[in-house]
C-alpha cells in the first residue's frame, strides 16, 4: 500500500496493529515519519501524541461512510465502481448539514 501512494506523505499514521520495526523501517525508508505507538510487549518508542490524536478523524470518517451499506459490505466487484461509491458516499457527507 505505500507503495502505491501517489506522494510522500510526511506523517504515515497507523495503530498498534502495524507495530513492528520492520514496517517502521519502511516508512523512514521511503522518506516519512511513521506516527505508530507500540504494542504493550514491546518497548516505548518515539510516537507524536498529537499526530496519533488526529488518527480518530479518519477513523470518524470511515465509520460515516460505513453507514452507507454499499460501502459496508463492499456490493462493488471492481475496484473502480468500489471507489466511486466511496466518492459518493463522501460527497454526500460532505454536503449533509
Amino acid at each position: 500500500m505505500l507503495d502505491n501512494l501517489p506522494a510522500i506523505p510526511l506523517w504515515v499514521v497507523a495503530d498498534k496493529g502495524y507495530a513492528s520495526n520492520a514496517f517502521r523501517e519502511r516508512i523512514w525508508d521511503i522518506g516519512a515519519r511513521p506516527a505508530i505507538p507500540a504494542k504493550r510487549r514491546d518497548e516505548a518508542v518515539a510516537c507524536p501524541k498529537w499526530a496519533y490524536r488526529c488518527r480518530h478523524l479518519v477513523e470518524n470518517l470511515w465509520a460515516r461512510l460505513k453507514e452507507w451499506r454499499a460501502v459496508a459490505t463492499r456490493y462493488e466487484k471492481t475496484a473502480t465502481s468500489f471507489l466511486a461509491v466511496i466518492h459518493i458516499a463522501a460527497a454526500a457527507d460532505w454536503i449533509k448539514p
